[in-house]
């Protein structure tokens, strides 16, 4: 979720209007700075689209994040739009993109989805006092990033800022455990025989990168199974004749 991504000119979402008047969004790739990076769509732009027309929208993420000030602007737009916000988790949603499901009045997983929260980043140069301007201003961001997870999961702000230190990686199932999501897309369409299993994955790349160093710094002793050199003799005398 870096505060800066430029990124080609290809808009990141596009409107569908169904039959029954009810409207799509798709949302694919990553989200763009709020200039859109030279394209003539804006998040006001976003806004007026949005806002013009009514009833029940659905909202298909596809997308490894962005910038998040743009996508802390389009959460806004989806949780002030008057009409019920399905999200639909088709591929992944992570980093910014995970803010942006969080508006969801209902937030469905496909059961080969993932969603990932994790820590913002930046680029900055400077001296020390830029550092930790820096630093700061990424605790303020990590702190507006967990209010939209704390009001959808009701997890609480310590547990949240956790999972964004471990850049923790969720499926369906722990998604909807922990409340970042509500169901899995499909499932009840499928036969008793062939439900999903209920087993739950969680990654965290920090548990495992402590995981291999903890390896390399205490290796495991090598095993010491084997034949004493004394019976080894005591047969070899046996042999003799």
């Amino acid at each position: 979720m870096s505060p800066r991504l430029k990124l080609d000119s290809k808009r990141c979402w596009d409107w569908i209007k169904n039959e029954d008047e009810t409207r799509t969004l798709y949302l694919n790739g990553a989200i763009a700075e709020e200039s859109w990076f030279d394209d003539d769509v804006t998040p006001a732009l976003f806004r007026s689209e949005l806002n013009s027309g009514t009833g029940d929208i659905v909202v298909w993420i596809n997308s490894p994040g962005g910038d998040c000030i743009a996508a802390a602007q389009i959460y806004n737009m989806l949780m002030d739009y008057k009409g019920s916000v399905t999200v639909k988790i088709d591929g992944i949603a992570a980093s910014a993109a995970s803010v942006v499901a969080m508006a969801g009045t209902t937030v469905l997983m496909s059961p080969a989805s993932l969603m990932m929260v994790h820590n913002p980043l930046t680029i900055a140069i400077g001296d020390s006092a830029e550092m930790r301007k820096a630093i700061s201003m990424l605790d303020e961001v990590k702190e507006s990033i967990i209010n939209a997870y704390e009001i959808k999961t009701s997890m609480s702000r310590a547990k949240l800022a956790h999972l964004m230190d471990a850049e923790t990686w969720l499926n369906a199932n722990k998604a909807i455990e922990y409340g970042f999501a509500d169901g899995i897309m499909f499932k009840e369409d499928m036969p008793q025989a062939a439900a999903l299993p209920k087993n739950d994955f969680i990654f965290s790349r920090r548990a495992v990168t402590n995981s291999l160093m903890n390896k390399l710094i205490h290796p495991k002793e090598e095993s010491q199974a084997g034949t004493p050199i004394s019976d080894l003799d005591t047969r070899l005398a046996l042999l003799k004749f």
